[in-house]
């Protein structure tokens, strides 16, 4: 019998608990989009990624043209000469993927440096007003998101924007 009523008394107070807590949600992709200093990386990155692209294009130029003065001058080279110029190609075209190996862990690298001052924010917005709100949890509903079904809870984008937007101005007023 005790621990019936035992049973009863904990099921009670956790459901309790559960009907006290207090959801809200935001729009993540909404607040990314609205932040200037989002923006400001995203073109940053953008034209990192556009020089890049052009040293690889310039590189692959220089192989190619290289490959053309061999292939019209293998005809008439000695067996040796053949060997060199193939080391010579190898080397060059291996030169490339690396360069290309490299630009891409370069970005990934710059891309979560520029995000991560980015994201502090967000989440210090969302703090700021799910405390103002008395919020137990705060949820992210995009098109990412992983959230079956919702039913009501209070959406505080808005509320977020505007503090994200305080934020934002003053990290890059520095």
């Amino acid at each position: 019998m005790k621990k019936l009523v035992l049973a009863l008394l904990v099921m009670f107070s956790v459901g309790a608990a559960v009907a006290q807590s207090k959801v809200g949600h935001v729009n993540t992709q909404k607040l990314l989009d609205t932040m200037p200093s989002r923006k400001e990386a995203m073109k940053m990155l953008q034209d990192y990624e556009t020089k890049g692209v052009e040293e690889l294009q310039e590189m692959q130029k220089d192989f190619q043209s290289a490959l053309a003065v061999y292939e019209n001058s293998r005809p008439n080279m000695p067996q040796v000469m053949i060997k060199i110029e193939e080391d010579k190609l190898m080397k060059k075209q291996q030169a490339v993927q690396d360069r290309e190996q490299a630009l891409q862990q370069e970005m990934q690298i710059f891309g979560q440096d520029l995000n991560q001052p980015i994201l502090d924010r967000v989440q210090k917005a969302v703090k700021i007003v799910a405390e103002r709100k008395k919020l137990n949890y705060v949820l992210s509903i995009d098109d990412f998101s992983v959230i079956l079904y919702s039913e009501g809870g209070t959406d505080i984008t808005n509320e977020v924007i505007t503090e994200l937007l305080i934020l934002d101005a003053a990290a890059m007023k520095k």
